[in-house]
């Protein structure tokens, strides 16, 4: 009889044959070929300086930007910083100043040289309200008023790229892309109030620091609905879509294959200052224990979305699950009833404002005024607003939708009370773990922001697209990305081949 071990050495050599035989048939990676992504923003901007902290339309404009400019500083999977533009990196025993030494011989787009200069004014620009920016002879000193500690997730993440402005108000970046054309969308010929989608057009960067993308071209298509990427993806005319929450499972069951990030939107309730009130306290607190979040997120949101009991994420803090969502509708009931006459929920209804786009997001604030029903309140939803979360009007509820774009949670924290009515700030002790965990517990016993759910973000790909490696917290990486070659009479992919005497790109080095 076979000993265990001779079984255990005999599956293991097999094992290892197999993975090696796999390995000899993986077919290279490939240079050149059009990938064409669509997205569900009917407008993006690719200046930094424009992009609206937490929102929806400006976590799309940071995708395809990432592709254009370049960091100072990046971080891999593991949570590891890794050089970017800058090589090296020290602070002062109280983390107040900061010395980065820039990576020689970078160049921007157009042949110019990136010198301390031009970093300096491109991160002054989108950081200068937190910090002293200036530049030295091999790179840049930031200065900050209060310690900064997280100053290194600060800049590998949010608005932080670098790029150099022209005079005609263009910006140029060192990135894995140019950008060649950019269509704004027009209004379609047959009906002149419908409109097309928007172009963007990206050529490869030939001369890119970090060696040459796989793709020659990026061609991304703006303002396409849900239903529409989906078919899209099917039928061969795109490569990378984004998937709403709602049809991933349609998605997967049709063999799609569907990638998803941590969770990295909150959707929640905001109350405005208007409704300051005797009762206000107890409106806030009876809505939060009316809402019905399991319901929301496993049967509205098919599983595809997590319930929130904190406003930052578990994967971003470590201590989320520290708080709870609880659902108790006897105490709601118990609250309305001790309401005076007259307060905005009792006899007159609360209206709820859906600040974020899209028929997921007005399905859910129903689901909103249903449960506030079942508690005897009155909700009534009053409308669906922009993608920006400050658009809709201060005069009762709103349902908003906020995109995580800080790798800091000081800073994302931070910036999603800055957009509330009162522009609340954490203080400076807020860089401390405890400080911030005691803060967010305060402003959420306070119930004027109400958590509801998180979701992930869902990308669907074709089967000729290799290398996918988004990050956890979004960034899609695409200068990684390479296409298998199609046999355009049948479809199928038709092998890969490499072109000659082409540099090699750095897997995720401008990431």
């Amino acid at each position: 009889m076979r000993s265990i071990k001779s079984v255990l050495r005999a599956a293991i050599s097999a094992a290892l044959a197999l993975v090696a035989a796999a390995a000899l048939q993986a077919a290279p990676p490939r240079f050149g070929g059009t990938l064409r992504v669509k997205l569900r923003s009917s407008r993006i901007s690719l200046d930094p300086r424009e992009w609206t902290p937490g929102s929806l339309n400006s976590s799309d404009s940071r995708k395809i930007a990432s592709l254009v400019y370049d960091r100072l500083v990046t971080l891999n999977d593991y949570g590891q910083f890794q050089p970017a533009l800058a090589t090296e990196w020290t602070h002062d025993a109280t983390f107040k100043t900061w010395h980065f030494k820039l990576r020689a011989g970078v160049h921007f787009s157009d042949g110019s040289a990136l010198t301390p200069a031009l970093a300096a004014a491109a991160l002054q620009s989108t950081s200068g309200k937190n910090f002293e920016i200036a530049a030295t002879e091999a790179g840049l000193t930031i200065h900050s008023l209060q310690p900064a500690p997280d100053i290194l997730e600060q800049l590998a993440s949010g608005n932080d790229f670098i790029f150099r402005a022209q005079l005609d108000g263009k910006l140029l970046g060192t990135g894995p892309f140019l950008v060649a054309e950019a269509v704004p969308e027009a209004p379609a010929e047959a009906n002149p109030l419908a409109t097309k989608p928007a172009r963007i057009k990206l050529l490869a960067n030939e001369n890119c620091w970090a060696g040459r993308p796989f793709v020659d071209v990026v061609e991304v298509t703006l303002g396409e609905p849900a239903l529409r990427q989906l078919l899209d993806l099917q039928v061969n005319r795109a490569e990378i879509a984004e998937i709403t929450p709602d049809l991933v499972r349609k998605g997967r069951e049709e063999g799609l294959r569907i990638w998803n990030s941590a969770p990295l939107v909150l959707v929640a309730l905001r109350f405005d200052d208007a409704l300051a009130a005797p009762a206000s306290d107890s409106l806030h607190e009876a809505l939060w224990l009316a809402i019905d979040r399991d319901t929301m997120a496993n049967v509205l949101l098919q599983r595809q979305a997590q319930l929130a009991a904190a406003l930052l994420p578990q994967w971003l803090t470590g201590y989320a699950f520290l708080f709870e969502s609880p659902m108790n509708l006897p105490r709601a009931k118990e609250l309305r009833a001790s309401f005076p006459a007259g307060v905005a929920g009792a006899e007159q209804a609360l209206r709820l404002h859906v600040d974020a786009p899209g028929d997921l997001f007005k399905l859910m604030g129903e689901r909103v005024a249903v449960n506030a029903r079942q508690a005897n309140l009155l909700v009534q939803v009053a409308g669906v607003g922009s993608a920006n979360n400050t658009a809709a009007p201060s005069d009762g509820l709103h349902l908003f939708a906020w995109h995580y774009d800080s790798l800091s949670p000081r800073t994302e924290l931070e910036t999603l009370l800055r957009q509330m009515p009162d522009g609340s700030d954490l203080g400076a002790n807020a860089a401390d773990p405890e400080q911030l965990f005691a803060q967010e517990r305060r402003l959420l016993e306070e119930h004027r922001i109400l958590p509801l759910v998180v979701l992930p973000e869902y990308v669907g790909l074709r089967a000729n697209v290799h290398n996918w490696n988004g990050s956890p917290w979004g960034d899609w990486r695409l200068a990684d990305v390479w296409l298998e070659a199609e046999d355009t009479s049948s479809g199928k992919a038709a092998g890969s081949t490499q072109k000659e005497n082409m540099p090699a790109r750095t897997p995720g080095a401008n990431q």
